[in-house]
């Protein structure tokens, strides 16, 4: 997600010499999890955000009661646009003067841990994944999970798509190509590990050894809340954090054979060009047929995998140079992943 506010002036009629400028907030997704989250932030403080718009994808009557409640607030949660059109999205953004902000609880640790030095003092940047339901499963285990077992993450509330890119890691090896995008890292300064308690969200390693990490409950209320207070900070009501009573952090690399789409994205990262899209567009084919149960769990990264084999074989993974050209690109790995649906479901039945 990334939030994106600018000030205006409050109207002379009610404006006082101690009244300071609202921050007006556009909402995209204003029904869904990060959406509420966000929402149930700004009405506790209506004297500092005024919402300008909200969207939502099919749920109308929700948006319509959000729309009356609120008048009229901003913020904006989209992790495809950095993955399928990263360079193209940062070059938009730099050329308008544009502030990103990430709110991902991942990529807004990292934002927050970056503060302790120069982007060139910075060695590497860790995320850290929960490892999802089947962090322990075996392999073998792992070919005949359900669509129901891969809904209960064991951390995090969120929808479907998204809480089975973490069961399969692809959610990770996505947020590894954003932050490429957002922080302007090289490939090998990024790497994951598998941290259960979902406790430290983000950690910068830098030159002289030094480690800085961002801590805190997992509530997204906290980095939306970032977000919409930066460069200040803003009260929340997400429960404090209680290190004596988490008791101990552990931490696991991530195992490439049980969970092979997150080598995927980092294959697609080092590729560049069009990889990510294509990628992208593949997991969400992918995704959709397991949540059909047209396909089992272990044919969404051999979907992802088989689709970005055909496409650099067709010679199409240029870079997209324009929202024109990346919608093209993701329309026709769609379409090649649904050409080889019916060979990878075979294979991984």
């Amino acid at each position: 997600m990334v939030a994106r506010v600018k000030k205006v002036q409050q109207q002379p009629a009610r404006r006082t010499a101690e009244a300071p400028a609202l921050k007006t907030v556009t909402l995209l997704g204003a029904t869904g999890s990060i959406g509420s989250s966000t929402i149930d932030l700004l009405q506790r403080e209506p004297d500092r955000y005024c919402v300008e718009a909200v969207t939502a994808n099919r749920n109308a009557g929700a948006l319509a009661r959000l729309a009356r409640e609120l008048g009229a607030r901003v913020a904006i949660a989209n992790k495809e646009c950095l993955v399928c059109a990263g360079a193209l999205f940062m070059r938009r953004a730099g050329a308008a003067g544009a502030t990103i902000l990430p709110v991902d609880s991942e990529h807004n640790a990292v934002f927050q841990a970056l503060m302790s030095g120069r982007r060139e003092e910075v060695r590497r940047v860790i995320l850290t994944a929960s490892g999802g339901p089947f962090r322990t499963f075996s392999l073998d285990a792992l070919r005949s999970v359900t669509l129901e077992q891969a809904l209960k993450h064991p951390t995090w509330s969120m929808g479907p798509k998204i809480t089975i890119d973490s069961a399969t890691l692809m959610n990770k090896g996505l947020e590894l190509i954003e932050a490429h995008h957002l922080f302007a890292l090289a490939p090998d300064e990024l790497d994951v590990v598998v941290h259960p308690q979902s406790v430290v969200h983000g950690l910068v390693e830098f030159r002289d050894g030094s480690v800085i990490a961002q801590l805190g409950s997992p509530d997204m209320r906290i980095p939306i809340s970032h977000c919409l207070g930066w460069p200040t900070r803003m009260a929340t009501p997400a429960p404090r954090l209680d290190l004596a009573r988490v008791g101990s952090l552990t931490f696991e690399e991530p195992d490439p054979v049980r969970f092979p789409a997150l080598a995927l994205a980092r294959r697609a990262l080092a590729q560049g060009g069009a990889a990510p899209t294509v990628l992208n567009a593949a997991n969400e084919i992918a995704v959709r047929e397991f949540v059909g149960r047209r396909l089992g769990f272990s044919g969404i990264p051999a979907l992802v995998e088989a689709t970005l084999d055909a496409a650099a074989r067709r010679g199409e993974l240029a870079e997209p140079e324009s929202v024109e050209e990346a919608v093209a690109v993701d329309h026709n790995a769609r379409r090649l992943a649904a050409n080889l649906l019916p060979e990878i479901a075979a294979m991984a039945s």
